[in-house]
């Protein structure tokens, strides 16, 4: 008995990178007075969350080494006045594990290209890193030091985690934070990944998110739990009730009385409702084509999609995109 007939693609969710116990990777973030806090910030932010999750998982080792560097250590002042501290880079000694570094961008670097400190230290740490990426004006200090920038290189993909930031333009250098969300992706695999990526940049509301949070409500069982989480991980492909209950490790007519009774709606129900609400989601945090939203989803096609959403929203996924779109501050 199928819940619905689409063919079928490779799950978003389904390969799962195995991270390495005893890695360790080195984050350098080179600042100066008059650096921009708000990119630092977010960079920052999304190691220390790659950190606390790895730690959460019960590893006994931090991630992520985070240091924040300038030419003579101690407190600088942002471009916004606020003050952190620092290490000298005369004392950041590097080591074998691998080494991304980050030069901050900011109003401030225009003086710092004359900083031969820096510049020396640059030049010495920049043949060592696997990835030398500045923010915004950062490239600047690069350029001032001789240097060129080391962008990491990922494999190309209709999957990618960052799908929800703003378009990137083929014609630009990467956006750090975009680089930061893919190298967590790639070192803990998307499951974590994705989990950093929503606290960087959180998933907007859509009309179907309430109803599909109940899932999450403390009564729901545990093997219902699994087979729901599953039917969400494997949206884009066919998914019979059959596979779903054998999951549940329930018959199809136990599982079916279940499933309604703890989450409030049938499987199919669930489904669909899981289907439209990562649908609204994509539309509202991408610029993908509406055919091949649909088929992500699991969908079929864009007049599928559009004959649903004007069933269930009284709207068509174009009126919708262009109605909740969101800017981001997050760019390049």
């Amino acid at each position: 008995m199928d819940l619905t007939h689409t063919p079928p693609l490779g799950s978003r969710f389904n390969a799962v990178v195995p991270m390495q116990a005893n890695a360790m990777t080195r984050v350098d973030i080179a600042l100066f007075n008059g650096f921009a806090l708000p990119k630092v910030a977010a960079l920052i932010e999304i190691f220390s969350k790659a950190n606390a999750l790895v730690a959460s998982q019960g590893s006994g080792r931090t991630r992520y080494d985070i240091s924040l560097l300038s030419s003579e250590g101690g407190r600088i002042a942002s471009s916004s006045s606020v003050f952190v501290w620092t290490d000298s880079v005369d004392s950041h000694q590097g080591t074998n594990d691998t080494h991304l570094m980050f030069i901050a961008g900011g109003p401030g670097v225009q003086q710092t290209c004359h900083d031969e400190r820096l510049r020396n230290w640059l030049r010495h740490r920049h043949q060592f890193c696997k990835l030398v990426h500045p923010v915004a004006e950062g490239h600047l200090l690069l350029e001032a030091a001789g240097l060129s920038t080391r962008y990491w290189q990922f494999p190309q993909s209709d999957n990618a985690l960052p799908d929800r930031l703003p378009a990137q333009s083929p014609s630009k250098p990467p956006a750090a934070i975009r680089t930061a969300l893919h190298i967590v992706e790639h070192d803990l695999g998307p499951e974590l990944g994705s989990r950093v990526a929503e606290s960087i940049v959180p998933r907007p509301q859509t009309p179907f998110s309430s109803s599909i949070a109940r899932g999450t409500a403390p009564q729901v069982s545990e093997m219902i739990m699994v087979s729901a989480r599953w039917m969400e991980a494997n949206l884009d492909r066919s998914i019979s009730i059959d596979e779903a209950a054998r999951l549940a490790a329930m018959s199809e007519r136990n599982f079916l009385r279940r499933f309604k009774n703890e989450i409030g709606m049938t499987p199919s129900d669930y489904l669909l409702r899981s289907r439209l609400n990562l649908s609204c989601r994509m539309l509202a945090e991408s610029s993908l084509p509406i055919d091949k939203i649909a088929r992500r989803c699991g969908i079929g096609n864009g007049g599928q999609l559009s004959k649903l959403f004007r069933k269930y929203l009284a709207t068509t996924p174009t009126e919708y995109r262009r109605s909740n779109a969101e800017s981001s501050n997050i760019t390049a």
